[in-house]
């Protein structure tokens, strides 16, 4: 039996099972488990649960679902309600489209550190690679992958990643840059800053808006290069829209400093399942 870890794992989904089955694939081949596993659903069709039902009788993974209807893009929304429902202390965040390495955990937990939070990079799998392993049902990018990007961002040196996690991107225009698909919290963080801001109903930059927060409230962000590795399944990019509205909601929250919002995670934690 694997070691479990007491960290939960959040996974956000909207409507691609055929990706979370190879995400959730990766999941199940950590050295180290999470002890939960929480997809945070913004309002998938019942093919996800059966999909979820599947892993839960194959796996016995201890797998939470929480859903919410499908009412536009409410990703800030729904994370903050799986954040809420975490029952340990320090969660990692990814996404639905990703396939992790399998010590993904294992080098988020390596570099876990009290009063900081962490954030990772990506690799990005090229269309080919993404329908080869789709039509296998593989997450073997070794043999289905030739022709990706951010090559580098593949390779894997603990001691490399330890020497820079407290340097790596940390001051000047990438102060608060962030891949909201790679990262790590302390939950008392999130709380004390409210988690995401719901305000943010479109794609783009609610991720980094919590990271300024965090750092205003004097949580320092580690860099996890050369670790925590995930592989991004390819797709179309996201509708665009509110992009300009939501980057003139972070430069607010710059300006002003702010650290904790109004519409967040704690109208969420009188709800959590039993």
């Amino acid at each position: 039996m694997k070691p479990i870890a007491p960290c939960s794992l959040v996974i956000s989904t909207y409507n691609w099972p055929q990706a979370l089955d190879l995400c959730l694939q990766s999941v199940t081949r950590q050295t180290l488990m999470p002890a939960e596993i929480i997809i945070a659903d913004d309002g998938s069709s019942s093919e996800t649960e059966q999909l979820l039902n599947y892993y839960r009788e194959t796996y016995a993974l201890n797998l939470i679902h929480i859903w919410q209807p499908d009412e536009g893009f409410r990703l800030a929304r729904i994370r903050n309600k799986a954040l809420a429902a975490a029952t340990f202390d320090y969660i990692i965040q990814a996404d639905g489209d990703l396939i992790l390495h399998p010590l993904f955990i294992a080098d988020h937990l390596r570099l876990r550190k009290k009063g900081h939070f962490i954030t990772g990079s990506r690799v990005m799998l090229s269309e080919f690679t993404t329908s080869r392993l789709f039509r296998h049902r593989s997450i073997d990018i070794r043999k289905y992958g030739s022709d990706n990007s951010n090559l580098l961002n593949s390779l894997r040196s603990p001691l490399l990643s330890s020497v820079l996690a407290d340097h790596y991107k940390q001051s000047g225009r990438n102060r608060f840059y962030v891949k909201g698909c790679n990262m790590a919290f302390w939950k008392e963080d999130l709380l004390a800053i409210n988690g995401y801001n719901e305000a943010f109903t479109e794609w783009g930059a609610e991720d980094s808006e919590l990271a300024v927060r965090l750092i205003h409230h004097g949580i320092r962000k580690r860099f996890l290069k050369f670790g925590g590795i995930v592989f991004h399944l390819h797709h179309r990019l996201a509708c665009r829209s509110g992009e300009k509205r939501n980057f003139e909601m972070m430069a607010e929250t710059i300006r002003q400093k702010h650290i904790r919002i109004h519409a967040g995670i704690d109208q969420h934690l009188e709800n959590i399942p039993v």
